[in-house]
């Protein structure tokens, strides 16, 4: 049974249609839906599904607390190593989606570092992603490392040195390249 893996920036409360579209494909596809319960784009989808009446869905909430599941769907409950409620904390339950999901669809504002640092741990775990980029009103898919340049391309300098400071980014463009430059001299 393949499983999606949904999530997006805090920051975007309202669904565009080409997402609503790509939504309509996962229901049509019976696809189970793995989201976290966010408010921004996760309670957003999460509102989608639910006026779709579409069931296939799973929760993924920090053990305790729900924040936001407004199908009453089934819920997952993840423990994180430590109680303090920062970027560790809630990143704990999306890397446990991450690993379970078949796929991947973000929807990202080309600044939230939470929806970058999904893309990424599903790339690490070999797992196509499909991001709607927000700023442009555009799909990029991702199949590899390699794809993560051409993403990027849509941040500005200010959140690209942001991402930088909290994610490291510039290594993995850094460890990129230099496979790239491997490969070309085989």
């Amino acid at each position: 049974m393949n499983k999606v893996f949904i999530g997006g920036s805090r920051k975007l409360t309202k669904l565009p249609a080409q997402v609503k579209d790509r939504l309509h494909n996962i229901i049509r596809s019976n696809f189970v839906v793995l989201i976290g319960d966010a408010n921004g784009s996760d309670k957003c989808v999460q509102s989608y599904l639910a006026d779709q009446g579409f069931k296939a869905v799973i929760v993924f909430c920090m053990a305790g607390k729900c924040r936001n599941n407004v199908g009453a769907w089934e819920v997952r409950e993840v423990v994180a190593d430590s109680d303090e409620k920062n970027f560790s904390f809630y990143a704990t339950k999306d890397l446990e989606m991450a690993k379970e999901a078949s796929y991947g669809f973000m929807i990202w504002d080309a600044k939230s570092k939470g929806t970058l640092n999904n893309i990424i741990n599903l790339l690490k775990r070999n797992k196509k992603v499909l991001v709607y980029l927000s700023t442009d009103k555009s799909f990029c898919t991702l199949s590899s490392f390699h794809d993560l340049p051409r993403l990027l391309a849509s941040c500005d300098k200010e959140a690209l040195e942001m991402l930088n400071r909290k994610l490291g980014i510039m290594n993995f463009l850094r460890e990129i390249q230099t496979e790239l430059d491997f490969a070309q001299i085989k």
